[in-house]
C-alpha cells in the first residue's frame, strides 16, 4: 500500500540543468545508456562492499546484475539493478538536487557561450549521469529499495522543474530506471530506443567491459511459444587486465567515461602491471580538460581500488597525491585485504610503495607527451597550476616536475618554454633563472624591475599563476642554477654597475630618505636595475612577497608588518632634483620623497596606504607646472 504521493520542487541549478537535458544540447543521444548502465554497476559495486563489511546484512549477493527490458507497444525502456538502492532521503538528495562541485559554473559558462560545439564540449566537462535520461524520454519512473530496508520509494519526473516522490511497501531490492521514451524518436531508426540491436550496439560500444552481467530481454520462440529470456550481452572483461594490443583505444576510452562521467575522451592512457613482491596492475587516464571542481575544496580525487577484481572504493586519496588530482582511473592490488579502510591505506607500505611508482608513470608519461607540443600544451593548459603544487609537497619528485614545467617568458610574446630550454639560451656567465611574479603578464612586462634585464638582453621567466609565488620561495634551483627574483636583492648585471650605485654624492640624501620614510621601508638605496623609471621597491633576498603576505593573513596567519627596500635610478632628473632640492634645504623635499615612494609602490601593483594624501600632493606638484 502506498502512502500520499508528495510533489517537490528540484532545486535551482538541477531544474537548470534539466531543461538543457530536455532540449538535447548534447548530439550524442545514445550515451544516456551508458550513464545508467554505468550508476547500475557501481550500485552493485557498493552492495557487494557493504556485504562483505556488514556481516549482519541480509542480502543475496550470488546473481547481482543488470537487466535491460525493452515495451515496444508502451515504447519504454527499463534499467534495473539489483545492487545497492536508495533510501527516500538519498532519492532526493541524490536526484532532486545537484551536490556535485562547479554545477553553478558550467551552467553560467553555457549562458555566457553562443558555440554549439563550445556547449558540448562543457558538459562533457561535467557529466550529468542520471540527467542525461531527459534527452531520449519525456518522463522518467525510478523505483528503488535501499539493501536493508524493508520499504521501497518511488520517484517520477518529467523534467519541467517538479517531481513527485512516495513510499512503495512492495519492490525488489535495488533500483529500476524506466523511460518513457519520446515519441519523435520513433520515426528516426537511429534513434529508435525499442529496436533490440540498437541496445546491443550501444551496450558493446560504450559498456562491454562492465564487470557485472548486462542482461538484455529478447523474445525467443520455440515450438510457436514465444518466451523472454535474458541474454547477457557484455563481455565483461577486466579492460585494466587487458594490453593495448588487446583492447581498441575506443574500448580504452568508453572505459574513462565510465569511471570519469566525462563525455570527451582522455588525453592519455597510461598502464602499469607489477609482478615481484607484490602484484597490481593499473589503467590511468590524464583527461583532455580540467573539471571544473579542480580548485574547489570539496571536489574528490584520487583513483578506484579493487582487490582481485573486487571493487573497494572510489577516489581512493591514499594512491596518488593531491596535486595529481586530475588523474582517473582504476588500480587493482592481489595481495591487499578486501576489509580495507581508509585509515588503514594512509599507513599500509604496499600502498605507499604503489602510490610512489604511480606517481613516478604518470610524471614519465608526461614528459614523454612533451615530444608532442600540441598535446603537452593541452596538457599544460588544464593542469599546469595543479602540478606546480607538487614543487611544494613533493619533494621526492620535485626535479621530475620542473623537468615537465612550463613557464611565459620574455623570450616569446606568446608561447611558453621549458627550464630545460631556458638554460639552454643563458648567457655565458649568467648564474640564476630569472623570474618575476605578478598578477598579470601585462603587469610584469610593464614592471620597472623588468628595465635593465630587458635592456642588456635576459631572459625573464614570467610567473602569474597563484601558486609560483609559494613554490619560487621553496625550490632553490634547477640543473645547478639557482632561481633569482628580479625584485629582490641586489642585481649586478655589468661589472660597470657598481660604479652605478656607489656614487658619494648621493650618500646624504639615501641617509635622509631612510630617516623620511622609516615608516614604510627599511633602506633607501641606489640602483642599476632602473632605465627609464625613477624609482623601484624590492625586497630583501629571504623576504616573503607582499602578495605571499596577504596570503597568509587571508589564511588567518599573524606575520609582522615587513618592510623592503626603495631603490633609486641615479640617472633620473626627479631623482637627482630631489637630491639637489635637498642639499639646498628647498621646501616640499620631504613631500617629494614621498610621491617617489608612491610612484614606486604603484609601479609594482601595490596599494597607497593614504591615497587621499598621494593625490592631493601630486595635484598640488601639478597646479605649479602650469
Amino acid at each position: 500500500m502506498s502512502t500520499q504521493i508528495e510533489t517537490l520542487e528540484f532545486q535551482a541549478e538541477a531544474r537548470q540543468l534539466l531543461q538543457l537535458m530536455v532540449h538535447s544540447i548534447y548530439s550524442n543521444k545514445d550515451i544516456f545508456l551508458r550513464e545508467l548502465i554505468s550508476n547500475a554497476s557501481d550500485a552493485l559495486d557498493k552492495l557487494r562492499l557493504e556485504a562483505f563489511r556488514d556481516k549482519e546484512l541480509q542480502v543475496d549477493t550470488d546473481d547481482l546484475h543488470i537487466e535491460l527490458e525493452v515495451d515496444k507497444e508502451q515504447r519504454t525502456l527499463t534499467i534495473r539493478d539489483n545492487g545497492i538502492g536508495m533510501s527516500r532521503a538519498e532519492v532526493v538528495d541524490l536526484i532532486g538536487t545537484i551536490a556535485k562541485s562547479g554545477t553553478a559554473e558550467l551552467l553560467r559558462k553555457l549562458k555566457e557561450t553562443k558555440d554549439t560545439a563550445a556547449s558540448h564540449d562543457l558538459i562533457g566537462q561535467f557529466g550529468v549521469g542520471f540527467y542525461s535520461s531527459f534527452m531520449v524520454a519525456d518522463k522518467v519512473t525510478l523505483l528503488t529499495r535501499r539493501a536493508g530496508e524493508s520499504h521501497a520509494t518511488q520517484w517520477e519526473s518529467s523534467g519541467e522543474g517538479t517531481y513527485t516522490i512516495e513510499s512503495v511497501d512492495d519492490a525488489p531490492q535495488g533500483t529500476s530506471v524506466r523511460l518513457h521514451l519520446k515519441p519523435e524518436d520513433a520515426e528516426d531508426h537511429l534513434f529508435d530506443y525499442t529496436a533490440e540491436y540498437k541496445i546491443r550496439e550501444i551496450v558493446r560500444r560504450y559498456s562491454d567491459f562492465i564487470t557485472w552481467p548486462v542482461k538484455l530481454a529478447v523474445e525467443r520462440t520455440e515450438n510457436e511459444e514465444t518466451k523472454v529470456e535474458f541474454e547477457t550481452v557484455n563481455s565483461m572483461k577486466a579492460l585494466w587486465a587487458r594490453s593495448k594490443d588487446d583492447a581498441t583505444e575506443a574500448e580504452f576510452n568508453e572505459f574513462y567515461k565510465h569511471i570519469s562521467h566525462d563525455w570527451t575522451d582522455p588525453l592519455e592512457i597510461i598502464q602499469m602491471q607489477a609482478e615481484g613482491t607484490f602484484e597490481y596492475q593499473a589503467l590511468l587516464f590524464i583527461p583532455s580538460h580540467a573539471p571544473l571542481d579542480l580548485f574547489m575544496r570539496e571536489s574528490k580525487r584520487g583513483v578506484q581500488l579493487y582487490v582481485k577484481r573486487v571493487f573497494i572504493m572510489d577516489d581512493c586519496e591514499a594512491l596518488m597525491p593531491e596535486y595529481l588530482r586530475f588523474v582517473k582511473g582504476v588500480v587493482d592490488a592481489q595481495d591487499l585485504s578486501l576489509n580495507v579502510s581508509r585509515e588503514i591505506l594512509q599507513q599500509d607500505r604496499q600502498i605507499q610503495l604503489m602510490r610512489r611508482r604511480l606517481v613516478k608513470k604518470v610524471l614519465s608519461t608526461v614528459k614523454t607527451m612533451m615530444n608532442d607540443s600540441a598535446r603537452y600544451e593541452t596538457f599544460w593548459k588544464e593542469f599546469g597550476p595543479a602540478v606546480k603544487e607538487g614543487l611544494i609537497n613533493d619533494f621526492d619528485n620535485r626535479e621530475a616536475i620542473l623537468e615537465i614545467s612550463s613557464f611565459a617568458s620574455t623570450h616569446h610574446a606568446t608561447d611558453q618554454t621549458t627550464l630545460r630550454q631556458y638554460v639552454e639560451r643563458m648567457k655565458d656567465g649568467q648564474e640564476h633563472i630569472y623570474y618575476l611574479t605578478g598578477a598579470s603578464r601585462s603587469i610584469i612586462e610593464n614592471s620597472p624591475h623588468m628595465e635593465a634585464f630587458t635592456a642588456k638582453g635576459y631572459e625573464v621567466l614570467i610567473l602569474t599563476d597563484t601558486i609560483d609565488e609559494m613554490w619560487v620561495s621553496s625550490v632553490n634551483e634547477f640543473d645547478g642554477k639557482s632561481f633569482q627574483s628580479i625584485a629582490k636583492g641586489q642585481v649586478d648585471l655589468d661589472p660597470s654597475d657598481k660604479e652605478k650605485t656607489d656614487r658619494e654624492d648621493f650618500t646624504d640624501l639615501l641617509a635622509w630618505m631612510t630617516e623620511t620614510l622609516k615608516d614604510n621601508i627599511k633602506e633607501v638605496r641606489l640602483t642599476a636595475r632602473l632605465t627609464t623609471s625613477p624609482a623601484c621597491i624590492v625586497g630583501d633576498s629571504n623576504d616573503v612577497t607582499p602578495t605571499l603576505e596577504k596570503m597568509y593573513r587571508a589564511m588567518g596567519q599573524d606575520i609582522p608588518q615587513i618592510k623592503r627596500i626603495l631603490e633609486l635610478n641615479p640617472d633620473h632628473p626627479l631623482v637627482t632634483g630631489l637630491r639637489d632640492a635637498k642639499a639646498a634645504n628647498k621646501e616640499g623635499t620631504a613631500e617629494t620623497a614621498e610621491l617617489l615612494y608612491g610612484i614606486a609602490l604603484l609601479a609594482e601593483g601595490g596599494e597607497l596606504a593614504d591615497a587621499p594624501r598621494f593625490t592631493r600632493i601630486l595635484a598640488e606638484r601639478l597646479a605649479h607646472t602650469l
